[in-house]
C-alpha cells in the first residue's frame, strides 16, 4: 500500500474498495453524477487515479456501487420504517408512505437523471440486489395494501399495484417538475392540503357516491 493510500484510510477500518464507494457516494450526494470523473473520485478519496482500477473493472462499476449506496442511504433517511399493516389508520399510513416516497425520490432521482447518457452505469446498477430492505417503493406500498386487504381494512376489489403506481407517478411528477423548473415547489415544501387531497383521492377515488 502506497503512503498516499495508507493516509486515505488512516483512522478507519474499512477497505480501500469501501472507501472508494463511500467517497463516490458522497460526491453523488453533494454534486450529482453528471461530469463526475475518475480523477474527481480519486482526489476526494486521497488516492492516485489508477488505484480505482485495482478494485473495479471500470468507472461504471464504481458508479453503480456508489449509486446503490446512495439509494440505500437515502432510504434510511426517508423518515424511518414504513407503517405496519393493521396499525393506525389506512389513510394515515398512506400519507406516511407518500411522504417517505417523496423524500426518497427527491434524494435519488437527480442522480438517476444525470445518468441518462450513461446506460452502462444503469445496467450495472440493475444487476445489483435491491438497495432497499422492502424492495422498491412501488412494491413496498403494494405489499402493504395487500396486507391491509387481508385484514379487511382495504376493499377486496381494490388494486394495490395501481395505487402504488399512482403514488410513484406523483413522486416523479413533483420531483422532476422541480428539477426542470426550480421555481416549482420542492417536494419537501408540498402544502399539507395537497398531500391530504392526494390521500383522499386514493382512498375514495373519483366515482360519485352511491344513492
Amino acid at each position: 500500500m502506497s503512503p498516499r493510500t495508507a493516509a486515505a484510510l488512516r483512522g478507519g477500518d474499512r477497505s480501500l474498495r469501501d472507501h472508494l464507494i463511500a467517497t463516490a457516494e458522497r460526491l453523488i450526494a453533494d454534486r450529482g453524477v453528471a461530469g463526475l470523473t475518475v480523477r474527481d473520485i480519486a482526489r476526494a478519496a486521497g488516492v492516485a487515479d489508477g488505484v480505482l482500477y485495482n478494485h473495479f473493472a471500470d468507472k461504471e462499476e464504481l458508479l453503480a456501487h456508489a449509486l446503490h449506496a446512495h439509494v440505500r442511504a437515502a432510504g434510511e433517511r426517508a423518515g424511518g420504517p414504513a407503517p405496519e399493516p393493521g396499525t393506525g389508520t389506512v389513510g394515515a399510513n398512506l400519507r406516511a408512505h407518500l411522504i417517505r416516497a417523496l423524500a426518497l425520490h427527491a434524494a435519488v432521482l437527480p442522480a438517476f437523471a444525470g445518468l441518462l447518457h450513461q446506460p452502462r452505469v444503469l445496467a450495472r446498477f440493475a444487476e445489483l440486489p435491491s438497495p432497499a430492505a422492502g424492495g422498491s417503493v412501488r412494491a413496498e406500498l403494494a405489499d402493504y395494501l395487500r396486507a391491509e386487504q387481508r385484514l379487511g381494512r382495504v376493499a377486496p376489489d381494490a388494486r394495490p399495484d395501481a395505487v402504488a403506481a399512482l403514488v410513484v407517478g406523483v413522486c416523479h411528477d413533483l420531483v422532476l417538475g422541480h428539477l426542470l423548473d426550480p421555481a416549482a415547489p420542492a417536494p419537501a415544501e408540498l402544502p399539507a392540503q395537497t398531500v391530504d387531497d392526494l390521500i383522499v383521492t386514493l382512498l375514495h377515488g373519483i366515482a360519485p357516491a352511491p344513492d
